[in-house]
């Protein structure tokens, strides 16, 4: 019998790649293909200005990267960075004009119509900034409606839509009406839709922008934990650098089309490749970036029993445990196995060299 210390690792832990972009272009205007004949420059940027010169718009300029499997992975950048051009690219719903874009190995530039189709309806689930919903349509009548197009019958696309709602906490809802929602819920309905079909891959384009503080905070929450229920492999558009923080495992910056940097909330926030993306990490408070495992020391032989915190835990979830009294804190990893500790002269020390780096 195997034990859970023999497992195989998961494709999230061996680093598999879900989906790449390389060096994608989307170019806006009279004939963007004259400009990738073979004969472009060889400097992105120099190609960038040669194509703006002959006024056409450069939406995504020379963009690649790599998203994991099981990632939250942040796309972000002011209004017009070429964000949601991005997430429009993986998706074909916008044509790239130039690049590759593969799904699993596979280059999705290349798929026909109906090939691409039935990758959209079983690979991918989609949920934008407006919920749009159907109105004439029940909460379980508009989650169930991808299946519908799948052609799956009525009882297995009514019980699935069933599992979808109770998951993201609507249920007794399930005959109401979009006009009988709030926003936080009918949100909810969409994400729900999104998930019904049981996506791999899942794209959120500002999915909370629309919804006041206080229900996006829950939606965020409500967020993280279909997350650790559902492990998938996220793309998610924001503008929203906090909420940024508290969502991503990695996150790129673009700017004009361009990517400017790629890495973790802390690899951003603590080394900015620049002074835009300096500008946009400028005012966060490092305990809700730096992590307990940013600062995790080996456990202590008489480490007592008390309070623990898992290794992704940010040093701002980490303070009440001190505020308790407690002088050492068990870092526990999802097993419950103590990996190690944390105390406050660790959170001090960090903090501190935070600040020695900035100066």
């Amino acid at each position: 019998m195997t034990s859970d210390s023999d497992a195989a690792p998961s494709a999230r832990e061996r680093g598999e790649i879900k989906i790449s972009c390389r060096n994608v272009w989307k170019v806006y205007g009279t004939d963007p293909g004259q400009f990738f004949n073979g004969k472009q420059e060889p400097d992105p940027a120099t190609l960038a200005d040669r194509i703006r010169a002959a006024e056409h718009i450069v939406a995504a300029s020379d963009v690649s990267f790599d998203v994991q499997v099981g990632e939250i992975f942040v796309i972000m950048g002011l209004s017009g960075s070429g964000k949601s051009t991005m997430v429009r690219c993986l998706s074909r719903l916008v044509e790239p004009t130039a690049g590759e874009v593969l799904l699993d190995g596979e280059d999705l530039l290349k798929c026909s119509k109906q090939e691409l189709i039935e990758i959209r309806r079983h690979k991918m689930g989609m949920v934008f900034q407006s919920f749009g919903l159907l109105p004439h349509l029940t909460v379980l009548e508009n989650v169930a409606f991808p299946l519908k197009v799948q052609g799956v019958d009525k009882t297995k696309r009514e019980a699935r839509a069933r599992e979808m709602v109770e998951l993201v906490g609507l249920e007794g809802r399930e005959m109401s009406f979009p006009r009988q929602l709030s926003g936080g819920q009918q949100q909810r309905v969409g994400i729900a839709r999104s998930l019904a079909v049981e996506p791999e891959l899942w794209f959120l384009d500002e999915p909370f922008s629309a919804l006041d503080p206080l229900i996006r905070r829950q939606m965020q929450d409500e967020f993280l934990r279909l997350q650790r229920i559902l492990n998938k492999t996220i793309v998610f558009i924001t503008h929203d650098f906090l909420e940024a923080l508290r969502l991503a495992d990695r996150i790129v910056i673009m700017k004009d089309g361009a990517v400017v940097q790629i890495g973790t909330p802390a690899d951003v926030v603590m080394r900015p490749a620049s002074d835009y993306v300096s500008e946009f990490t400028q005012d966060v408070p490092r305990v809700r970036v730096l992590t307990v495992g940013d600062i995790l020391e080996p456990a202590a032989a008489d480490l007592e029993a008390g309070p623990s915190v898992r290794p992704d835990s940010t040093l701002e979830e980490l303070m009440p445990a001190f505020g308790q009294g407690a002088t050492r804190v068990a870092v526990t990893d999802d097993s419950g196995a103590t990996v190690g500790q944390v105390t406050p002269q660790g959170v001090v020390q960090a903090l501190a060299s935070s600040l020695e780096s900035e100066a």
